[in-house]
């Protein structure tokens, strides 16, 4: 998904709760939502569980959508012409802090 979609979900989290960020992410309707969604999810369970920090009060400190690999590809048009296509991919970035 490119990183206009996924920004436009990841500017929505900022600085929130982490229990909050997940409450917004499950009410919308968007395919980047659940991408988010899932990466929020491993950012707290890998504070939890690595830096033995409490889930409830855990913060969204940064979320940040940045440009991936573009896969170039191209499709028949008029005239034995050809018409690019490119499939932007993002690396979706969150970090989760006790606010300490």
């Amino acid at each position: 998904m490119s990183p206009a979609k996924v920004g436009q979900v990841t500017r929505l989290i900022q600085g929130l709760p982490a229990a909050r960020a997940l409450e917004i992410l499950r009410a919308l309707p968007r395919k980047s939502a659940r991408l988010v969604e899932e990466t929020l999810k491993s950012a707290i369970a890998n504070a939890t569980n690595n830096a033995k920090l409490d889930a409830g009060a855990l913060r969204v400190r940064e979320a940040v959508a940045n440009e991936g690999p573009r896969l170039k590809r191209w499709q028949p048009k008029a005239r034995g012409s050809a018409g690019p296509i490119v499939k932007r991919m993002s690396h979706i970035r969150i970090v989760v802090t006790d606010g300490k």
